[in-house]
């Protein structure tokens, strides 16, 4: 699927590529509406009746990635919820093994992620991730979710890479797109972001079961 001697950077997304995206559906399908009924005592389809549409007109902008915007909204301390359940954060299959084979070809490895930085310190500390990358970024540090025009100009300004040279796995078509506007050559898709619900379709994109579809030889 990839000829890794024509990549040298390599830019993974975190929720739903690295990590199982099943931690995040469920915390805003179910814990969030649980919590926020139990908060204004109503009952729990009347909270997703409330919140559901809330959440979808934001999706897509920095508001939806933010924990604080969330928490002031809906007077739930969102960060301390996601806690609450911090088991279910889970590093998808092959993932540690092709970021070990990665870095032994010499690639730079690029973590890029909307999270906001109080989830994405949550689940460093849960997965213990953090020191497979070179890099770590959060769209929050230059106000624009990947998926906005001027993101990825904004990354290769703070961090250079040829973007001729880099490859991006990122579960969101409307990233990917914006990824390849900017000059990305190569883009996957993840087949199934969570694992407990259906596959994705990637349309246009080639996507990738698990990262051992991609992974690279041992160095000899």
């Amino acid at each position: 699927m990839l000829d890794w001697n024509a990549i040298d950077t390599v830019l993974l997304d975190m929720d739903g590529t690295l990590l199982d995206l099943n931690f995040d559906n469920y915390f805003w399908r179910e814990h969030v509406p649980q919590r926020y009924a139990e908060l204004n005592h109503i009952p729990l389809q009347a909270a997703k009746h409330e919140l559901f549409p809330m959440f979808h007109s934001v999706e897509g902008t920095m508001q939806w990635y933010c924990v604080d915007y969330w928490t002031e909204t809906l007077g739930l301390d969102i960060a301390q919820l996601k806690g609450e359940i911090d088991h279910l954060i889970a590093v998808h299959p092959h993932v540690i093994e092709f970021l070990d084979r990665v870095r032994a070809l010499r690639k730079r490895v690029i973590l890029v992620t909307n999270a906001h930085f109080k989830s994405l310190t949550l689940k460093m500390e849960r997965t213990e991730l953090e020191g497979h990358f070179d890099n770590i970024i959060c769209s929050h540090e230059f106000g624009m979710p990947k998926e906005q025009d001027g993101f990825w100009e904004r990354l290769n300004a703070h961090i250079p890479f040829d973007a001729k040279r880099a490859l991006l796995v990122d579960d969101s078509l409307p990233v990917l797109r914006a990824a390849r506007a900017y000059g990305i050559a190569h883009l996957l898709a993840v087949r199934q972001p969570d694992s407990k619900g259906p596959p994705k379709a990637s349309e246009e994109f080639a996507a990738l079961h698990s990262f051992n579809d991609i992974m690279p030889a041992v160095p000899t």
